[in-house]
């Protein structure tokens, strides 16, 4: 009787705290983090990008760079099995440098990955870049498609509204002028291994805990109280 109790009680834990740690996942998209995300100053900015298909590869991701609050310079670094284009334009309004004024720059950058290769299901890979001076702005967004190798095209190009998070979300780089770096890296899916700078998969976590705690606490009164009732038994 009490194994059986015990099994029904492990697996309704279980199938709680699945339910609850499901939302940071379905939370998995392109996102990015900076280094040093300074108003004024050159960033290292990294786009992580998970792969969330079951059979298809992450084969191209492209980055549309804004043009309202450009970015005077920016250069690539190399992604092994990847190679990286980049498209110029002119900007909507010069930009001012120690090296004179900029009237173009990079408005769109584009990986794709050799033939074969690409982000395999179940894994996520980190594209990175050097950019700067940042603008003088609280957020910036950036538009990203990714591309999968059965010609799926996920486009996180949503900006939030009114407090909620999009389906689509871009990538957004909050800027900090107080602090030398921004937030750790976001979450990605479970073949990273990584923690997020989300709280609400922290704080889902600690919900899924406190559930646990509280059935197993249950399981020992229960039990303790049926070897109570079995020792009255006359034998």
């Amino acid at each position: 009787m009490f194994t059986a109790m015990w099994q029904r009680v492990s697996v309704a834990v279980a199938v709680t705290a699945a339910v609850l740690l499901v939302p940071g996942i379905a939370a998995a998209h392109v996102s990015v983090t900076a280094v040093d995300a300074i108003p004024g100053k050159t960033a290292r900015l990294t786009f992580r990008v998970p792969n969330e298909s079951d059979t298809a590869s992450t084969v191209k991701l492209e980055l549309v760079m804004p043009t309202a609050t450009p970015i005077a310079f920016v250069a690539l670094k190399a992604v092994p099995g990847w190679t990286a284009t980049t498209e110029r334009a002119p900007l909507p309004k010069p930009v001012d440098t120690p090296d004179g004024q900029l009237t173009e720059a990079v408005t769109k950058v584009t990986w794709t990955a050799a033939a074969g290769g690409g982000i395999k299901p179940g894994y996520f890979e980190d594209f990175e870049l050097s950019a700067g001076p940042l603008p003088d702005v609280d957020t910036i967004v950036f538009k990203a498609l990714q591309t999968y190798s059965d010609g799926e095209v996920s486009r996180w190009i949503e900006e939030p509204t009114g407090g909620q998070e999009p389906d689509d979300p871009a990538p957004i780089l909050h800027l900090d002028p107080t602090s030398p770096s921004s937030a750790p890296l976001a979450a990605a899916p479970a073949a990273s291994g990584s923690a997020g700078s989300d709280p609400l998969p922290v704080a889902l976590s600690a919900a899924a805990l406190a559930v646990a705690v509280a059935a197993l606490t249950l399981t020992v009164i229960v039990a303790r109280r049926t070897e109570r009732s079995a020792a009255r038994r006359p034998e």
